[in-house]
């Protein structure tokens, strides 16, 4: 397993999550990872737990200059930074109609998931240029794909994110830089099963969904690992949903295909 040998990564909101479980496979694979996030206890018991291949950095994605801190301790422990994963987020969380929504929460929603990713990108281009060529990946969402009621502000950064990684990769390739997207559903995490139930309850939500199932964070961080690798070197600019068909359209109870339809043709 080495299909990213040799390569060092950044992974933001890497101590569990999709960001951990990046973190884990990009190792098993032969990276060097920097894992950063906000919880500090958890990103460094993330970071031992990978031995010498990982390190921690405590990170808030909103700080320009703690941006620069991380670049610069990914060079100085790891050598030039080859791959981005831009994972942390927030909002996800946050179910409310766009009226109520308080300025609070919209600002921080913005600031962490869009600006925290300009950010990230921005660190990285010019290491990524010198090094002769790079991989970012954005996490961004099955809602900026098909969106959904109770996630107006979440929804409107992942659909902000998608637009600048199609941009980021029109304006990166000529550099050897490509950029592209990932967009969950359904993932059985802290921000997506947000009760905490068992995974087979919380699979029971995703029933008008192709696969009718949640996914696991390793699932995911499977399509990054793609985008990553030299696998998908010839692509940019593309956005992978990974979110068991979910953005693929619901089903309508009675009608000829549903899972618990027999009939093959409905006669009006």
């Amino acid at each position: 397993m080495s299909r990213l040998e040799g390569k060092t990564a950044i992974v933001t909101g890497a101590a569990r999550g999709i960001g951990e479980a990046t973190a884990r496979r990009f190792v098993e694979e032969g990276a060097r990872v920097l894992i950063t996030d906000i919880l500090v206890q958890e990103g460094q018991a993330t970071a031992s737990s990978l031995g010498e291949s990982a390190w921690f950095v405590e990170h808030d994605v909103r700080d320009e200059d703690q941006w620069k801190r991380v670049v610069d301790t990914c060079q100085k422990e790891f050598g030039a930074v080859d791959i981005l994963v831009n994972n942390a987020g927030f909002g996800g969380v946050h179910f409310e109609v766009l009226e109520t929504v308080p300025m609070d929460i919209i600002r921080k929603t913005i600031d962490i998931n869009l600006i925290g990713t300009i950010l990230g990108m921005q660190s990285v281009i010019p290491t990524m240029i010198d090094a002769g060529g790079g991989s970012i990946i954005n996490i961004s969402s099955s809602v900026a794909i098909n969106t959904m009621n109770s996630l107006p502000i979440y929804a409107a950064t992942k659909w902000a994110v998608l637009g600048l990684t199609k941009t980021a990769a029109l304006e990166l390739g000529p550099k050897g830089i490509r950029v592209n997207s990932v967009h969950p559903g359904g993932v059985d995490t802290l921000m997506g099963n947000v009760l905490q139930v068992s995974r087979e309850e919380y699979s029971k939500q995703m029933v008008k969904t192709p696969l009718q199932r949640a996914s696991d964070p390793s699932e995911i961080a499977s399509g990054i690992l793609f985008f990553a690798s030299d696998e998908g070197r010839y692509c940019s600019g593309a956005e992978l949903a990974i979110d068991g068909g979910l953005t693929a359209g619901l089903y309508f109870e009675g009608l000829p295909g549903h899972p618990k339809t027999d009939i093959k043709k409905l006669e009006m």
